[in-house]
């Protein structure tokens, strides 16, 4: 842990010498910020595939709406998002460097956001927003007002957490598992696997898919259907079972680095949802695109995971499906145990799937369906003994392929049959969608 945070810190800190430091470009400081919140999502304890999603929906929606008044052809997303009719203005007549509001309303959302973390977290976000300001400030014009820019950003990001306190998942950490939760007893039903990442015989987040999504929209999404819960060895169903327990038995080297590349196990990484906001940022570091279409990706990037996580977590608890580990056992080989171990949570639909699927729609609409880069995130990860597989990085072109790959993962790992994943791939689309959907630019500028 210490030598992790200070390969983080010291480049950050680096940047307190700003007169030999080069300006930072627009999306670079997007990108550090991006940076520090996946660093604080890996490294701050009981955090959650759940939680981390809904944190990435105010961090990405913070950074958007702490710039867009200073770009005419965008639109805030006040009066569009469920419950949030009003946010804070800038004052007319002052000259406004949004890159200050920017870096004023990220340190502000993330310290709220994450009051769990530890003292050495909180002492990064401090350095970074003043590493930044101090990069920026020698370089600012005379007219610009750096004290009203850098209230602004405060203003906005404090208005945004009065508005998350609401939701139903304001510190969420504090009730991961509810131990007075009655499981269904149905055939078919999840039940506590002996085989699993958590020691928690209680699933995770019973409640989150009540919390209120990001977009009214995503809150109308139609219940997807699963299928007919049946042991007979010809049905659907078994079918399903026995596509997983045989693929297991002949997974390739090449499947097996997949399955543990997209584990992202809360314990040691930074989600899967953590994942996708880590692929926004290498696109926006490829890309270079402007202050404002750089924050707008990390809002789209952000609220889409969020609001898939909210509605897959909706149909777990609603469907409460099992997952091969009870199945395959007790009605084709007692003794098989999947790749991967058991989630603590209900199977269907696939988490990874819907959340990847949301991420690459909003992805592909603003870059195109076009994108080749690397994957380098787990690299230098010890290998894992226990499944005798190195961390290889993967690469892509694009970001369909990634939400493909996610999905597949799921299968080769033995926790998921097809069906959760097709449903999590189906229903993310619609869902990242709905995000695009959103008024983000004013009417001339759609327009064009």
């Amino acid at each position: 842990m210490k030598n992790a945070f200070w390969a983080a810190i010291i480049p950050l800190l680096s940047l307190c010498s700003c007169q030999q430091e080069p300006a930072l470009a627009d999306h670079e400081i997007a990108c550090r910020w991006a940076d520090l919140t996946l660093h604080i999502t890996k490294y701050t304890p009981a955090n959650s595939p759940t939680y981390a999603s809904r944190c990435l929906g105010y961090v990405g929606l913070v950074m958007y709406e702490a710039v867009v008044p200073g770009f005419p052809e965008y639109r805030s997303l006040s009066g569009q998002l469920n419950g949030l009719d009003s946010l804070p203005q800038p004052e007319p007549g002052k000259a406004y460097d949004w890159r200050l509001s920017l870096n004023a309303a990220q340190a502000v959302i993330l310290k709220q956001l994450y009051q769990q973390t530890a003292d050495s977290n909180k002492v990064m976000i401090d350095s970074l927003e003043a590493a930044i300001f101090d990069n920026l400030s020698v370089r600012l014009s005379d007219s610009v007002d750096a004290e009203a820019s850098i209230a602004f950003g405060r203003a906005v990001a404090n208005r945004l957490f009065e508005w998350s306190l609401n939701d139903g998942g304001h510190r969420g950490y504090l009730r991961n598992f509810d131990k007075k939760l009655e499981l269904p007893r149905r055939p078919g039903s999840w039940a506590p696997p002996l085989f699993a990442q958590s020691f928690s015989h209680h699933p995770l987040h019973p409640h989150w898919g009540k919390n209120r999504t990001f977009l009214p929209a995503n809150a109308k999404v139609p219940d997807p259907e699963m299928i007919p819960y049946d042991t007979t060895a010809s049905s659907p169903y078994y079918q399903q079972f026995l596509a997983v327990y045989n693929k297991e038995r002949e997974l390739t080297q090449e499947e097996k680095e997949i399955a543990i590349w997209w584990g992202d196990d809360p314990e040691v990484t930074f989600t899967p949802p953590g994942h996708s906001y880590h692929i926004a940022r290498l696109v926006v570091l490829a890309k270079k695109p402007d202050l404002i279409k750089s924050a707008e990706t990390f809002a789209r990037t952000g609220m889409a995971v969020a609001d898939a996580f909210i509605n897959c977590w909706k149909w777990k608890y609603q469907f409460f499906t099992e997952r091969p580990n009870t199945f395959i056992p007790r009605y084709i080989d007692k003794h098989w145990e999947s790749f991967w171990p058991d989630p603590p949570f209900p199977a269907f639909p696939s988490g990874h799937a819907i959340q990847a699927s949301a991420a690459a729609t909003v992805l592909t609409a603003l870059y195109g369906p076009d994108f080749e880069f690397t994957d380098t995130v787990h690299l230098g990860r010890e290998r894992d003994e226990v499944r005798k597989v190195e961390f290889k990085q993967r690469s892509f072109s694009s970001f369909q392929a990634v939400a493909q790959e996610t999905a597949m993962s799921r299968f080769y790992g033995g926790i998921h049959i097809p069906h959760d994943n097709a449903v999590g791939l189906e229903k993310g689309a619609v869902i990242g969608d709905n995000v695009n959907g959103l008024k983000w630019k004013g009417i001339d500028a759609l327009q064009e």
